[in-house]
């Protein structure tokens, strides 16, 4: 029997010696064979102590049989209190429960799947429906709504009137149950400043930002000053949300791939062909001078 262990208290004699019965408590609960060695006792109180037995179970490494036994005061019969598994300090343990909300993660998603949000989702507050507006006037005069039927007369009154409160809002887009608030804009723009912004590793290497190139379709509202979304079929960022301070060698202006130099042409010492004889010349031995065209002149004179 091991020694046994007191939590500032001295742990009682006949509990202590009720090993036997501990463990046939422990192997009751399991099965024989997979109660292993004693450990330890652990006194829980007056005439209360806690019995561990090491766990033979596959797949429970580090776990404990804990039988808890008792008697009462002044008898000498010890009884089973309580019989449990409990996990060691080396124990192999489950990872913690995460909701799912905070497990999903992007690109979980699939076709048919359904993402339901929660009411107080921080990342979205309430529209302008134009409920609290004064109601618009008509659209219709009263002799006219009397010749629609239900159905065309229901459509009529959901077009808000030109210049109500609603009517603007539809216009900037804001005439739905919920909108994006700021702090869901605020965290929409870091991540994507994150993925495509200019402290990536091919903002740094590109010829020349976002900003200036053809490819990049901007965006409308306010984040149309720092994000706009890439055209460019070749870019790494072909389709996504891109900071006007990215880029990447994909740049509409990027230098242009220098063509291949033709040859030079062909340098020639004379304008004029050159005549050759086919045969060479034959020496008859006289040397024969042709007139002076001067003396001519002169004789004839």
């Amino acid at each position: 029997m091991s020694a046994a262990t007191t939590r500032s208290r001295t742990p009682d004699r006949l509990c202590v010696e009720a090993v036997d019965l501990a463990r046939a408590a422990a192997e009751e609960a399991a099965a024989p064979g997979i109660v292993g060695e004693h450990t330890r006792t652990v006194a829980e109180g007056d005439r209360v102590v806690t019995h561990f037995f090491e766990c033979q179970e596959p797949g429970y490494k580090g776990w404990r049989w804990a039988v808890t036994v008792a008697r009462a005061s002044r008898a000498k019969v010890v009884t089973v209190d309580e019989t449990v598994l409990l996990p060691g300090p080396d124990a192999l343990l489950a990872p913690e429960w995460v909701p799912w909300s905070e497990r999903l993660r992007p690109g979980d998603l699939g076709p048919g799947d359904l993402l339901p949000t929660e009411a107080e989702d921080l990342r979205l507050e309430a529209g302008i429906s134009g409920e609290d507006a004064p109601p618009p006037n008509s659209v219709v005069s009263e002799d006219m709504a009397d010749h629609l039927d239900a159905e065309d007369a229901e459509m009529v009154s959901r077009v808000p009137s030109r210049g109500s409160i609603a009517a603007l809002a539809e216009e900037l887009g804001m005439r739905r149950a919920r909108v994006l608030s700021r702090y869901g804009l605020h965290t929409a723009a870091d991540r994507w400043e994150e993925s495509f912004g200019a402290r990536t590793p091919m903002a740094q290497a590109a010829p020349a930002s976002c900003q200036s190139c053809g490819f990049l379709v901007p965006l409308a509202g306010s984040l149309r000053q720092a994000f706009g979304v890439c055209s460019n079929e070749f870019s790494p960022a072909d389709g996504r949300v891109v900071s006007l301070a990215y880029g990447c060698g994909a740049h509409s202006e990027a230098a242009v791939m220098p063509k291949t130099p033709r040859p030079a042409l062909p340098v020639l010492d004379s304008m004029r062909a050159d005549v050759l004889a086919l045969r060479p010349p034959t020496d008859t031995g006289s040397v024969s001078e042709a007139p002076d065209e001067t003396t001519e002149e002169l004789g004839h004179s």
